[in-house]
């Protein structure tokens, strides 16, 4: 008697992803796309097959279900930063839906966006592409996704998906997981098993940025609470949402996803309603604890000689991940203003590559360089092409870097700075191996970020400060002048 081969469930997997910084005036375009991640079909296999990304864990979930195949169809991202150019946006979402059509029927689709994209015309870009999925999907083909923490979530997005789950660390070191999460999902509502039910709580709250570090209070203590919460009403996922707060939209704001499964009788939408009423109360009772400190580099270098080097230096001003330049030179001013040397920064400046390039390694030259033109006498180090590969899970799950043509000089102060003509988030202690630096030979290395470079960094600096700097990306966005945010929210509106 032959044996019936098993019909796959085929799934579609496609995505736009974007953290957008509505107050950097420069916009995203289509080449920050191209120079970004543009992965069509199996190009996303690729890339991500093997690493440690949610689209890594997706594609280990499904290959590894007997009864599903995995359908990759477009993935589009660009390294944080201004407002999508409306033109830009629209040819990717064709291009995506021009790719889906070539592909159906699908029996699922798993999305991969952001949470936080914003382009012109559409403030809403995650909502907006999300429903036009639906609307073309239909009611009854599933759609399952996970998003980033830092995603500002609307309506919109929850209603045109069956299940969306974010990330549970700052910084993101369980991308895979979290992909493998939205595939389990998906393959247990294909298979009959769930029915998923869920539900978008917003919070009149917007978590501080600083104040979105996991693994210390008050937000180790936030998840630990939705842990146990999960466990005793026995939902499928609740998700936080820490929000991303340089984003001008309605949305904008800390939220809970609750998701539990109609076929269990008790988890209706009321009862959702009634679990997303005590994570709203846990919340609002604690608010004051998630708006923390700012703290400024003159109240810190007082302490720099006591305590145990290296010294991470977060520039939360410039952080690279929420769309900054990456080209202050602020605080490496201010420390060797306090003769203070051996300290290592990155600076994003393709200007100040092609100053370096009319000269050879060994020169001595000055060098004009950064946001507001600082000039130093500096000794070329070397030049190198800025490749260089990542293979632990580290925040943001990328393996393969390209920083552009790259260039090591060090200052007369003996301070080493390293010029990238691509701007490159520091979330791999690659960016300085892999170019034969050791990170334990510097007294402070500064780095453009907030809390996604800890988990590069941490191993090799004892010590870490977050420091408030001036900036698109300045930790306390009272001072940003916003339109459309919901009112009140804390800590804009004390309540």
């Amino acid at each position: 008697m032959a044996i019936k081969p098993v019909l796959k469930k085929r799934i579609a997997l496609l995505g736009i992803y974007h953290e957008t910084n509505t107050f950097i005036e420069t916009s995203t375009t289509l080449d920050d796309f191209n120079n970004g991640y543009w992965l069509v079909g199996n190009a996303i296999r690729t890339e991500y097959e093997g690493a440690n990304h949610e689209i890594s864990g997706v594609i280990h979930l499904i290959d590894s279900s007997f009864d599903m195949e995995l359908v990759p169809v477009l993935y589009a991202s660009a390294t944080p930063g201004g407002l999508i150019q409306k033109e830009a946006y629209e040819f990717i979402l064709n291009q995506m839906m021009l790719a889906l059509d070539a592909v159906l029927p699908v029996d699922g689709c798993i999305v991969v966006p952001h949470g936080a994209g914003v382009a012109e015309s559409y403030a809403d870009m995650d909502g907006h592409w999300l429903t036009l999925l639906r609307n073309k999907l239909g009611t009854k083909i599933p759609v399952t996704g996970t998003l980033d923490p830092h995603a500002n979530v609307s309506h919109a997005m929850v209603a045109a998906t069956d299940a969306l789950v974010a990330y549970s660390t700052n910084p993101h070191i369980d991308q895979f997981e979290t992909g493998r999460r939205a595939a389990t999902i998906m393959a247990e509502i294909l298979r009959g098993n769930i029915s998923p039910v869920q539900q978008l709580i917003q919070l009149p709250l917007a978590i501080s940025i600083e104040q979105q570090y996991t693994s210390q209070d008050p937000c180790k203590s936030l998840y630990a609470y939705v842990k146990d919460f999960k466990d005793q009403y026995k939902l499928l996922s609740i998700s936080v949402l820490l929000g991303f707060p340089y984003a001008d939209v309605a949305e904008m704001g800390s939220a809970f996803i609750i998701i539990g499964d109609k076929k269990t009788t008790s988890e209706s939408g009321e009862f959702l309603a009634e679990m997303g009423s005590k994570l709203h109360a846990y919340m609002l009772a604690r608010k004051e604890d998630f708006n923390g400190r700012k703290n400024e580099i003159e109240t810190l270098v007082d302490s720099l000689s006591m305590i145990p080097k290296p010294v991470l230096m977060l520039d939360m001003g410039d952080n690279v991940g929420a769309g900054s330049a990456g080209n202050s030179t602020y605080l490496l001013e201010f420390l060797e203003g306090q003769n203070i040397s051996k300290i290592f920064i990155c600076i994003h400046d393709p200007s100040a590559i092609e100053q370096a390039c009319r000269h050879q390694p060994g020169d001595s030259f000055e060098l004009k360089m950064g946001e507001k033109g600082y000039k130093s006498m500096v000794l070329f180090k070397q030049i190198s092409n800025g490749i260089f590969t990542e293979d632990t899970p580290k925040h943001g799950g990328f393996v393969n870097y390209d920083m552009g043509i790259t260039a090591i000089v060090e200052t007369a102060g003996g301070n080493t700075i390293m010029l990238t003509t691509k701007r490159t988030p520091p979330y791999s202690l690659g960016q300085m191996t892999a170019f034969g630096i050791e990170p334990e030979s510097f007294d402070i290395i500064i780095a453009k970020g907030v809390n996604a470079p800890i988990a590069a960094y941490a191993p090799v600096c004892p010590t870490i400060m977050q420091v408030n700097t001036p900036g698109v990306t300045q930790a306390n966005m009272t001072l940003f002048k916003y339109k459309n945010r919901r009112k009140p929210m804390f800590p804009f509106e004390w309540f």
